[in-house]
């Protein structure tokens, strides 16, 4: 088996209406396929001015507007039928990769499993904790028993960290589960984009140490937890400034809640690249991620990470080393950790550099690769039995 004999079908509830980390490993990925010689083709929801065109050939599924309060930018996949579900038989895959629990992905494991075709499912993100973000935590454990079921009738998962694998086994999630790692572009994120004048036009002086936020502005995200902390490191008089770069749907209450914090807006490429690099500290208080792409683009920007010790962060930042790794939820916590990179320049400087170099060991087609290795070996057990 090779990988020019492969045809993988791939689902996903975003690819490219709206950006997230999750769509943009996941076109990275396609990318690496198609270069490969492999025959993708890619199953998702579309809208009329996607945030980015998609990489590969995409094929719309049956989808509504999100049903949540404050989530109405994504859609729900409603299943797999139509000219999708006869695109899907007339392609003719031997492979299929879903990559996110929703009822189009469900559809397509029923199908494959009918065929004897394999399934890799990808776990992008911690779905069984956000019903706490939302006043529902009671419903955890019914998310959890849910895609417990759903990952076992996949023949393996692939996962972005050693933490999140160890998580998934000891939840029940499956027995075949590896490492899909993420890289970064260190064209973009570097500490040489760093400029003292974009700073200075967002309120931050040059002798200001700058607490950043990178990511979505919505709950799951800790913004309770970072304005808390903010909160207390202002309560104990450290000096700091505060800079959030991105946007989203809980933007007016972190605004309200952090009202002297510089918040540059949704920012790409380049630009986002300079945003990073011209801050000074990487908070990133989540527990929902199942790698965290942001903390690795900090690090490539010579950035010390306060984060918290949960999956993701936990095989990403070296404790005391490249940072901080606090016990999740506990802002006073939080706030110890960061006071001394507040302070402390030279502090700042030792650990951003050692996660600049411990960045510099991730690469996009190395970590792609192994995803296309996961396929080839599960093709070549199911050829031989």
């Amino acid at each position: 088996m090779t990988p020019a004999d492969l045809r993988v079908a791939l689902f996903s509830g975003n690819y490219n209406y709206t950006r997230d980390g999750a769509n943009q490993a996941l076109n990275r990925l396609v990318g690496h396929l198609l270069r490969q010689g492999v025959a993708v083709r890619v199953y998702a929801p579309t809208v009329a001015q996607p945030a980015f065109p998609p990489t590969g050939d995409l094929v719309s599924v049956p989808s509504v507007r999100l049903p949540v309060k404050g989530r109405g930018e994504y859609r729900l996949p409603l299943g797999l039928w139509g000219p999708a579900l006869a695109d899907l038989e007339a392609f003719g895959p031997n492979m299929v990769h879903v990559a996110s629990p929703d009822p189009v992905a469900h559809a397509a494991v029923r199908w494959a499993r009918a065929r004897g075709i394999p399934v890799v499912a990808s776990v992008h993100t911690r779905f069984e904790t956000y019903p706490r973000y939302y006043k529902a935590a009671f419903l955890e454990p019914v998310f959890e028993a849910g895609l417990r079921r759903f990952y076992n009738r996949c023949d393996a998962l692939v996962a972005p960290s050693q933490s999140m694998v160890d998580t998934l086994v000891a939840q029940g999630m499956g027995r075949d589960v590896s490492i899909w790692s993420r890289g970064v572009d260190r064209e973009i994120f570097n500490p040489a984009r760093r400029d003292a004048g974009w700073r200075r036009a967002h309120g931050i002086g040059d002798d200001q140490a700058a607490v950043v936020f990178l990511g979505r502005l919505v709950m799951e995200k800790g913004l309770d937890v970072f304005a808390a902390t903010v909160g207390r490191l202002r309560e104990a008089g450290v000096p700091h400034a505060v800079l959030v770069i991105g946007d989203g749907p809980a933007a007016s209450w972190f605004r309200a809640a952090l009202p002297q914090a510089a918040f540059a807006g949704f920012q790409t490429g380049e630009a986002l690249g300079r945003a990073l690099a011209s801050g000074d500290i990487f908070f990133n208080p989540s527990v929902t991620e199942t790698f965290g792409n942001v903390t690795l683009e900090a690090m490539a920007c010579a950035l010390p990470v306060v984060a918290a010790g949960a999956t993701g962060s936990a095989s990403l930042v070296e404790d005391g080393v490249t940072g901080r790794l606090v016990p999740p939820d506990r802002p006073d916590a939080f706030a110890a950790a960061l006071a001394p990179y507040c302070t402390d320049a030279a502090l700042r400087a030792q650990h951003g550099k050692a996660g600049l170099e411990r960045a510099r060991t991730y690469s996009w087609d190395a970590v792609n690769q192994t995803v296309l290795d996961t396929y080839l070996r599960l093709l070549d057990a199911r050829r031989a039995r």
